[in-house]
């Protein structure tokens, strides 16, 4: 499914009855990435096993083969309308959104904007490249991006691997923070854990 936006046309790729769905699930990719990531796979399972309808978004600038997502306003607001053409797929379903590392990002800022009940942040990159775990004291964390979607009524899970070296949030900065032993940013292994953690959140909040 093409998405026509003011910033370029996005790729939705669907899974599941947005007739039938229990929830909307969007998802979608890091800066650098594909909707094909192992996290994001095992994100979607969990999603259609929970009875919802699913869609993997690729956002604009991938489309246009860009690595670098751009300005975070103008990211957010081409998700903004992602969300709207996809909602009318399932409109009386609760929303869902999430992604990895920079989607994640994506999906706490945008959280309140679009009504989203839930977001699953996957790899969420707290830390730039080169920070300590907290990001303290250079002020750089990226945790208000967390505490903003929460303070918005969000539900939030956090799924991060034990050797991310983004750092991994605390326990206060999400309503559930889950860690992989031995994962990296990647979250490239562990699929089963992942649909686990993610299975077992969606039926505790919705």
């Amino acid at each position: 499914m093409q998405i026509i936006t003011k910033g370029g046309t996005a790729q939705a790729e669907l899974d599941g009855d947005g007739a039938a769905a229990r929830f909307l699930l969007v998802l979608t990719h890091g800066a650098g990435g594909t909707i094909g990531a192992p996290d994001l796979l095992a994100a979607r399972d969990a999603g259609l096993q929970s009875g919802g309808m699913v869609a993997r978004v690729t956002q604009p600038y991938r489309v246009r083969g860009a690595r670098a997502p751009g300005s975070a306003a103008r990211q957010d607001e081409a998700w903004v309308e992602i969300v709207a053409a996809l909602r009318e797929l399932a409109p009386s379903a609760p929303l869902v959104q999430g992604g990895r590392s920079n989607g994640a990002r994506v999906a706490c800022r945008t959280a309140a904007a679009v009504g989203a009940r839930v977001v699953i942040a996957l790899a969420f990159p707290l830390c730039p490249p080169g920070r300590s775990p907290r990001c303290s004291p250079t002020g750089a964390s990226r945790v208000a991006e967390l505490h903003a979607a929460r303070e918005g009524g969000t539900r939030v899970l956090v799924v991060n691997g034990e050797r991310d070296p983004f750092g991994i949030p605390s326990a206060q900065d999400a309503d559930r923070v889950v860690v992989v032993p031995g994962e990296t940013h990647a979250l490239k292994g562990h699929r089963a854990a992942i649909v686990a953690a993610v299975t077992e959140w969606l039926s505790t909040v919705l």
